[in-house]
């Protein structure tokens, strides 16, 4: 055969390369069959011998795939990317203020127009301030035992999992809106007891992070998506947009009591302040701390300059009134935490405890001396080994704001329930019903006066104890 003095495998190459050549030339490809040919019936001098190295400098650029370039090959057409069935099912929300339509508006507008009745003649009403001191703990034990879920109290409210919740604080109603994780706001009137008392509004294109009630004026409902801060004001019908960043948000809290300040969180690690009165929709002030990531924010009950930041494993105290763009230092840190920081909270009163929940499969629960002055946190008094109780996404613990020493979490155990712990690590309370819950609610919320707890879970559904 003219090569038997070559190797196996360059005589099978030649052989493969022949079989090649003629395959083409019987489909008439005759650029590549004469080009494979040619390849094919090279000398053997051709064959064996080495090509001498390029110098460095002569050598070409190296070809690169024009499919990792992403550039289009010439006259062959990329074949068209058919649309992702998401887009159509949740479409990008425009910017700027949107009125308060609900998804279903065409077929129930009555129902919705009464739902949002109640929320404005309920935001109306003061809150009886009488007996607002913290109950003792046996009282306490009491109230929570005397608190059931029934088959009417659990419904499907927001169409994926829950992200955030918030209760109103009407005494005479009870009103929950939860936002989802495709950036629904569901609201639900659950002393309506019937099916047209909840409604889904869709005022971001994201998933909705965090939620609050004004606290000076419960007609506004605030909800934090990954690029927007919205005010659902439902004496307006609207939903205004507050804030407006390329940054992804995380989490926020209001700087006063009449809620025209907020601390914002960002994913990647910065807090941000936002001032609702200003007509822009961007920050006033955006501040490094330090963080790779920060998961919430929270301002201490009785020294609205101070807030508590939770990161990936760094829990400190800041004040807002020395925050800058850069360069700045925690006033104290709570340290300790080996893994991710999902969640860190004071204490609704007097802000004297912090509990913080850790991947670590640890609740923890700091105190401090003299908090007001000090801001120095002692090392934490109590570890609370839960391995049932790592809720690392997202799984917050709470505090009851009716309670100084009690705060509450979402629990894996069998059967699924929601446990109330004593800050000294007590195990007070477990709300369960084993035939109406039978999942885990990671985001919980409370109401701020009256014995209601309100639990969601990973399908958007809602349990009221």
């Amino acid at each position: 055969d003219g090569y038997s003095h070559l190797s196996a495998y360059e005589r099978k190459r030649l052989k493969n390369i022949t079989e090649n050549a003629k395959f083409f030339a019987a489909l008439k490809l005759h650029e590549v069959s004469a080009r494979l040919n040619q390849i094919a019936t090279k000398s053997q001098s051709h064959v064996t011998k080495r090509r001498k190295p390029k110098k460095v400098e002569d050598e070409t650029a190296r070809r690169r795939s024009m499919r990792l370039l992403r550039v289009e090959p010439l006259d062959v057409p990329l074949l068209e990317t058919p649309a992702r069935p998401g887009a159509e099912e949740y479409p990008q929300v425009p910017v700027g203020p949107l009125p308060m339509v609900p998804e279903d508006q065409a077929e129930n507008s009555k129902w919705t127009e009464a739902l949002l009745g109640t929320w404005m003649r309920i935001s109306e009403l003061k809150a009886d301030d009488a007996d607002r001191g913290t109950p003792d703990i046996k009282r306490y034990q009491e109230s929570l035992s005397s608190m059931v879920l029934s088959e009417e109290n659990v419904r499907k409210v927001v169409k994926s999992r829950v992200c955030s919740m918030a209760i109103h604080p009407s005494e005479s109603t009870i009103l929950v809106a939860a936002g989802d994780k495709w950036g629904h706001i569901g609201l639900w009137n659950v002393s309506c007891r019937s099916e047209e008392g909840a409604h889904i509004f869709i005022p971001h294109s994201f998933q909705v992070n965090c939620m609050h009630f004004s606290p000076c004026n419960p007609a506004h409902l605030l909800s934090l998506s990954n690029d927007t801060l919205r005010c659902g004001d439902v004496t307006r019908a609207v939903f205004d947009e507050i804030c407006r960043s390329e940054e992804n948000f995380s989490s926020f809290d209001f700087l006063e009591e009449n809620a025209s300040t907020a601390i914002v969180g960002h994913w990647d690690g910065d807090v941000a302040v936002v001032d609702r009165r200003t007509p822009e929709t961007s920050p006033e002030l955006s501040a490094d701390i330090g963080f790779r990531r920060t998961r919430t924010v929270h301002v201490h009950p009785v020294n609205k300059q101070y807030f508590l930041a939770a990161g990936s494993v760094d829990v400190c105290v800041f004040d807002v009134r020395y925050l800058k763009a850069k360069g700045n230092k925690p006033l104290s840190s709570l340290t300790g935490h080996t893994k991710s920081v999902a969640s860190a909270y004071f204490s609704p009163v007097t802000g004297s405890r912090v509990v913080t929940v850790c991947a670590d499969d640890k609740l923890r629960i700091f105190n401090s001396k003299n908090i007001q002055v000090l801001l120095i946190f002692k090392k934490q008094s109590n570890k609370i080994k839960t391995h049932e109780n790592s809720q690392p996404k997202p799984g917050w613990a709470i505090w009851d704001p009716k309670q100084e020493h009690c705060f509450l979490v979402g629990s894996m155990a069998q059967p699924r329930q929601i446990q109330v712990f004593q800050d000294t690590g007590k195990l007070l309370h477990s709300f369960c019903n084993v035939d109406c819950l039978g999942s885990v609610c990671s985001i919980n919320v409370v109401h701020p006066s009256q014995n209601i707890l309100v639990g969601g879970n990973s399908s958007g559904r809602l349990h009221v104890f």
